[in-house]
C-alpha cells in the first residue's frame, strides 16, 4: 500500500474541495431530528447533488453506476467531505453503504439497473430487515418464513432494530425459505418494497430519543422472487457480503469526524483549562494515536477490498472491534473535558456520546467480532 498521494489525486482533492466550496453554502437548513421525512429529502438533496456532479457512488464500479475511483480517491473524499462538514448520507445509509454494494457484488445485470441508478440519485431510501426480537446476535437463528407460491414468495414474520424503516422505499430482507436446512443454510436474502401489502413499521424510541430504528411485522407479505438476489437459500453467504461492506467500509467516514472531534476536544480543553492535567493530555494523545492507526486501518482494508474484487474481508472485523471501542472511549473522554456541560441533552456531544454506546452492538457485537478475529484470521478452534 503506497500512501503517499500522486499529483493526480491532489488534483482530485483540489478540484473537490472548491467544489465542497460553492455547494455547502447553498443546502438549506438542517431539520429537526425528529423530522424524519424532512431529514429524507435533505439527505437525499445532497445525494442529488453529489450525483448530478458526479460524486455520487464514487467508488462503485463503473457498470454499476459509480466512477470506479480508485481507494485513495474514495479515502480523499470521506476525508474532504467530513472535513468540510458536509452532510452525512443519513436516511441513505442502508442503500450506499450495504444494499447497494451487495447488490453491485451480487446482483443480476437486472438487478443492478432496476435498483442502483436509484441510490445513487437519491430517488430510493433502503432499510436493512435482519435482527430478529428472538435471535440476539445469532443471526442464523432467524425466524421469518417465506413460503414460495408461484412467482412470488409469501413473507411472515418480524424484524427489529430496521434502520430507517420509517421513511424506506425498500429493504434488504432475511428470510428463511428451507426451515428443514441446517439453520446457517436455507436462507434468502429478499428486496422487499415497504409499500408491500401485510408490512407494518413501529418506531423505537433509542436512549438519545431518535427513531432511527422500528420495529417491523410482515403479515403474508408477497415478494416476486425475482427480487431475490443470489441463488435460493444462498442467502448466508450473500449476506456476508453485505456484512463485510457494513463493518469493513461502512464506517470509514466516521473515523475521519472523530479526528475533527478530538482536535475539537483539545482546543476545548485549552480554553477552560483542562489541558493542565497530564493524565487528560495522555489520554487524548493516545487517542490521537489510536484514531491514526484506524485511518491506516481503513486505508488497508480499502485497498485490500480493491484487491478482492470490491468485497471488503474480514480484516473489517478488526477495524469495527478497535474502532467501536474507541469511540466510546472519546466521548467518555468528552464528558471529562466538558464536565457537566456535557450532561444536557441539548448538546450535540451528549446525543454523541449516547450514540456511542451502541456502536458495540450495531453491526455485529464486539463478541462476534472477537469470535470472528480469533477463528478466520488467528486461525484459533471454535469456543465450546
Amino acid at each position: 500500500m503506497d500512501l503517499t498521494y500522486t499529483e493526480e489525486e491532489q488534483d482530485f482533492r483540489a478540484r473537490l474541495r472548491a467544489w465542497l466550496g460553492k455547494a455547502l453554502p447553498e443546502l438549506p437548513a438542517k431539520p429537526s431530528p425528529d423530522d424524519w421525512p424532512g431529514r429524507r429529502a435533505y439527505d437525499l438533496g445532497w445525494q442529488r447533488r453529489l450525483y448530478d456532479a458526479g460524486y455520487a457512488g464514487l467508488h462503485w464500479p463503473v457498470d454499476a453506476g459509480g466512477r470506479g475511483a480508485t481507494p485513495t480517491q474514495h479515502l480523499i473524499f470521506l476525508e474532504e467531505t467530513e472535513r468540510a462538514g458536509a452532510p452525512y448520507v443519513g436516511a441513505n445509509f442502508v442503500g450506499l453503504l450495504h444494499a447497494g454494494p451487495t447488490i453491485a457484488a451480487e446482483g443480476s445485470a437486472e438487478q443492478r439497473a432496476r435498483w442502483l441508478p436509484p441510490v445513487l440519485r437519491g430517488d430510493e431510501v433502503w432499510c436493512q430487515g435482519f435482527s430478529e426480537p428472538d435471535a440476539g446476535s445469532d443471526l442464523a437463528s432467524l425466524r421469518t418464513r417465506a413460503v414460495r407460491d408461484g412467482d412470488d414468495y409469501v413473507v411472515t414474520g418480524s424484524k427489529i432494530w430496521t434502520s430507517h424503516a420509517e421513511v424506506a422505499d425498500w429493504c434488504e430482507l432475511l428470510v428463511r425459505t428451507d426451515p428443514a436446512a441446517p439453520k446457517h443454510r436455507g436462507i434468502s436474502w429478499l428486496a422487499m418494497p415497504m409499500d408491500a401489502p401485510g408490512v407494518t413499521v413501529r418506531p423505537l424510541r433509542t436512549l438519545a430519543g431518535s427513531t432511527e430504528f422500528a420495529e417491523m411485522f410482515l403479515d403474508e407479505v408477497r415478494v416476486p422472487v425475482a427480487n431475490r438476489v443470489g441463488a435460493e437459500n444462498d442467502g448466508w453467504r450473500v449476506t456476508m457480503v453485505t456484512l463485510s461492506f457494513e463493518r469493513g467500509t461502512a464506517f470509514v467516514g466516521e473515523v475521519v469526524a472523530c479526528r475533527r472531534t478530538l482536535g475539537e476536544l483539545a482546543r476545548t480543553a485549552k480554553a477552560n483549562g483542562r489541558w493542565d492535567d497530564p493524565v487528560l493530555r495522555r489520554r487524548l494523545g493516545r487517542l490521537y494515536g489510536e484514531f491514526g492507526a484506524l485511518w491506516r486501518l481503513t486505508q488497508w482494508n480499502v485497498s485490500e477490498a480493491e484487491r478482492s474484487g470490491g468485497v471488503p474481508g474480514i480484516g473489517g472485523s478488526v477495524f469495527k472491534l478497535a474502532y467501536s471501542h474507541a469511540r466510546q472511549e472519546l466521548y467518555d473522554a468528552a464528558a471529562e473535558v466538558l464536565g457537566a456541560g456535557s450532561l444536557s441533552l441539548d448538546e450535540e456531544w451528549t446525543l454523541d456520546r449516547l450514540s456511542s454506546l451502541s456502536y458495540t452492538i450495531a453491526a455485529g457485537t464486539s463478541q462476534i467480532q472477537q469470535n470472528i478475529v480469533a477463528e478466520r484470521i488467528l486461525g484459533l478452534p471454535k469456543g465450546r
